[in-house]
């Protein structure tokens, strides 16, 4: 497989994953604006951070611009300048898919495809003004259908572990990161905030899909000590951290087998390795300091994947 349709296809997994975690984390901390008792920076400056934007977006509009949750949706939603942004995210994973026409299904191509036309319609912006919430639904919905139809409609081999390595790598990141601006905001609520403090680890997990997972697992006693761990650490939770990496690994073993050492790939796969080892080392009750230890994971998934681009993608890093 050459390198660069393995780019593609790597770019093309964590695009898409990309495009899911954006509009899951906009649509619930729209209903969290609704109805916890916060302020309006409490609640839309951490969609900011998590993305990476703080800086540019400060830049961009002011300081005290992250307490507007109407433009923190429209830069996250439309904003061209925006990377991160759903619609620059979209017709990223497009162009992707689009670059590897012959390797991913037509299946997977017209839903991409469709996805980047009708966020580009008029119908997409009069369903974004008339119903906010139809709207990140419809996003995320045509991110999970594709994401199945790559399991079920393409040939399980180097193409769909690369793509599934940059999901996974993506999805560990975007998780550690949530959890982390989720704490912080937690710890600058003021001591008789209980409510409040419970709303925002139900919203971080309402984010990640964890809500009744979380539930069963737990018997619906809700802590943030709970939360993080399930969300860091529970090994059947596939939006986990744990499982992430560990699915990561799984991907990148079988792109690199661990015993073919006159292969390129080495490196990365000992960086995943130490990562998915150190994740089972840790339990609930060593998650402390958790900013330590969600920034361990989000620059530790960052090495693996300069790692990855240099020996299996073909970037030049100097």
């Amino acid at each position: 497989m050459i390198a660069r349709v393995a780019d593609h296809c790597f770019w093309l997994g964590r695009y898409l994953e990309r495009v899911d975690s954006t509009a899951r984390v906009l649509h619930v901390t729209l209903n969290l604006a609704l109805d916890a008792e916060l302020s309006p920076r409490q609640c839309w400056q951490p969609v900011i951070v998590v993305a990476g934007e703080r800086e540019p977006f400060a830049k961009a509009h002011g300081e005290d611009a992250a307490k507007d949750g109407e433009l923190v949706q429209r830069y996250m939603t439309w904003d061209e300048s925006n990377h991160a942004s759903l619609v620059r995210s979209i017709a990223a994973a497009r162009d992707n898919a689009r670059a590897i026409r012959e390797v991913v299904s037509l299946e997977v191509w017209e839903t991409i495809n469709e996805l980047h036309l009708w966020v580009k319609s008029p119908a997409a912006a009069e369903e974004y003004a008339e119903s906010r919430w139809s709207f990140y639904r419809a996003i995320r919905q045509r991110a999970e259908l594709c994401r199945g139809l790559f399991q079920s409609t393409m040939l399980h081999d180097d193409p769909l572990d690369f793509i599934w390595l940059g999901a996974m790598l993506e999805r560990t990141g975007q998780t550690a990161r949530i959890v982390d601006v989720h704490h912080h905001a937690v710890t600058l609520l003021s001591s008789d905030s209980e409510v409040v403090e419970t709303s925002l680890w139900l919203s971080l997990l309402r984010s990640c899909s964890g809500f009744e997972p979380f539930m069963k697992r737990h018997q619906g006693r809700v802590t943030g000590r709970a939360v993080a761990a399930f969300l860091l650490l529970e090994p059947s939770f596939p939006r986990s951290v744990r499982y992430s990496v560990g699915e990561a690994r799984a991907r990148l073993e079988a792109i690199r087998p661990p015993s073919h050492h006159d292969l390129p790939g080495g490196r990365a796969l000992l960086r995943l390795g130490a990562l998915d080892a150190w994740m089972h080392e840790l339990n609930p009750e060593t998650l402390n300091p958790l900013h330590d230890l969600a920034t361990r994971i989000v620059n530790d998934a960052a090495e693996v994947c300069v790692e990855i681009g240099r020996e299996l993608l073909g970037y030049q890093v100097s």
